[in-house]
């Protein structure tokens, strides 16, 4: 599924985050295409060299604010299906994940590419930063997802709207962990979710809430909005960002938007226009009067004329509500209404809306070790061989055919003649539900391995490469198999009886080889 309006801008200002290591615990900051860590704020950001084996790394002639804009990778092979980061991860863990943009035409060309982004399995959304670099500003995306495996793949696509001859790019990834706590009402092992907005209310321009000791511990921005006719009000008490599932940063309730005693207060708030979908959508209140018994404010929370909570009851200490599958459509309006009596009016201070996007598959685990194991046993695979092997539909590895099913199955793989290297992994026999093995005119050496758990293979074609060794015995067993080639290889000794005998088998090992 692609998602639409998933993205933020931000001006290119030295935006300060937590400091992190690169690893799956602690999180990472990668600053693309970079040849040396740099440090922006108090984050050491570290190259990408670790995380990707293809794509081209490039300076940004334009001048740039952040370190981090000053390079970029990009992606000019147009055969390839995708071109992905895997990074490790914890199995079942929590990750922030933000993608950033900024073109500064290292092309030549006057505006940016277009292309597609997927996380693991699924089409995340399509970027389209031209508005954004029009204005002289990056692009983020972010996105919070749960690893279903020991790794998360961050991947670009050519899609229907890349300009022939264009090259996918990237300026910046993070992957951050977080909380358990944190969007927990969502169910990650069936969605994920898509940031639309973050706002903390009351600030009428200037940089995001800042990390460090007031700041976001997970290094999410928090724009600033205003309406420009709400009045603003000042904190007069701290919150305990602990005290709240989502950790929202103590700064974003030191301002907020309120209406006077008795009036209702409306927001329309995201500025654009939504998508119809399902949102993640939380509110932030503080009363910002100094703690006393009366300090505490009563009203109903609605939006688009629908009841989202009743009788909140806001004090000194902050509150937050929050709809985990919330239907919007089109402009957004949130209306605080006071309860009949209530000393002061309404107050809001920040909000978060999310999509809840669909995840869209991933490929049974047994088959991706067993893909895995193929790729790294191979020398000079394709270059897309990273990431799911099957998903999403259309950005599967080069040579490999999938079932379409949310846990897609490898049926078929085909590498005729694309100067293979390397040896062929004995986790080829994860792939139980194949069919048919082309590895035809390569460079592979090394023996044939078992492959008798693969009771649904029907071909099995080794021939023109180095292949040494015996002719596995269990071949012969296999119930479906009709196609055996293995000529013009070096392999040696005795032909099983059960393959010179089996019926219906076509099986050719002459010329080369020294079988009998």
């Amino acid at each position: 599924m692609m998602i639409p309006f998933s993205f933020i801008a931000v001006l290119l200002l030295g935006v300060g985050f937590r400091i992190h290591g690169a690893d799956a615990l602690s999180g990472y900051q990668i600053n693309c295409g970079a040849g040396a860590e740099r440090v922006a704020g108090n984050v050491t950001w570290v190259p990408d060299g670790r995380f990707i084996a293809t794509g081209n790394a490039t300076d940004i002639s334009s001048p740039v604010a952040m370190p981090t804009l000053s390079s970029l990778r990009y992606f000019p092979d147009a055969s390839a299906r995708k071109h992905c980061y895997v990074l490790p991860a914890a199995k079942a863990a929590k990750y922030l994940v933000r993608t950033t943009y900024y073109y500064g035409g290292f092309d030549g060309g006057e505006a940016p590419p277009v292309f597609d982004q997927i996380i693991d399995g699924t089409r995340w959304s399509q970027v389209d930063t031209a508005g954004d670099y029009a204005a002289g500003r990056a692009t983020y995306f972010e996105a919070v997802v749960v690893a279903a495996g020991k790794t998360v793949s961050v991947c670009l696509a050519r899609d229907a709207a890349t300009a022939s001859g264009s090259s996918p790019f990237i300026s910046a990834l993070e992957v951050v962990p977080l909380d358990d706590s944190v969007y927990n009402s969502t169910d990650f092992a069936s969605y994920a979710l898509s940031t639309i907005a973050r706002h903390s209310f009351g600030h009428d321009g200037g940089s995001v809430v800042p990390s460090g000791d007031s700041g976001d511990q997970f290094g999410r921005y928090w724009e600033p909005y205003s309406d420009g006719t709400s009045p603003v009000v000042e904190s007069q008490g701290s919150v305990a960002p602990g005290a709240f599932w989502n950790r929202p940063p103590e700064g974003v309730f030191r301002r907020g938007v309120t209406a006077s005693r008795g009036d209702v207060l409306d927001l329309q708030w995201p500025p654009a226009p939504l998508p119809s979908a399902s949102y993640y959508l939380a509110l932030y209140f503080q009363d910002n009067r100094t703690p006393s018994p009366l300090s505490w404010r009563v009203f109903d929370v609605a939006v688009n004329g629908e009841a989202f909570f009743a009788g909140l009851n806001v004090s000194a200490a902050g509150s937050m509500v929050y709809g985990a599958q919330w239907p919007l459509s089109g402009q957004t309006k949130i209306t605080l209404t006071p309860a009949p009596g209530s000393p002061v009016g309404p107050v809001i201070n920040a909000a978060e809306l999310m999509m809840v996007v669909p995840l869209g598959g991933r490929t049974h685990p047994r088959d991706v070790i067993g893909m895995e194991a193929l790729a790294r046993g191979f020398v000079n695979p394709p270059s897309d061989w990273s990431g799911d092997p099957c998903l999403p539909v259309g950005n599967s590895w080069t040579g490999v055919s999938c079932t379409q099913e949310p846990l897609a199955r490898v049926t078929a793989i085909n590498l005729t003649n694309f100067n293979v290297g390397g040896s062929i992994s004995d986790h080829i026999a994860n792939l139980t539900a194949i069919s048919s093995i082309w590895l035809v005119g390569n460079n592979l050496t090394g023996p044939i391995p078992d492959t008798s758990p693969l009771h649904h293979l029907a071909a099995l074609h080794l021939e023109n490469n180095q292949l040494t060794g015996p002719m596995p015995p269990l071949l012969g067993d296999l119930p479906k198999l009709q196609q055996l080639f293995v000529q013009s290889n070096n392999l040696q000794g005795p032909i099983p009886n059960n393959l010179k005998n089996k019926p219906g088998l076509t099986f050719q090992y002459t010329p080369g080889n020294n079988l009998s």
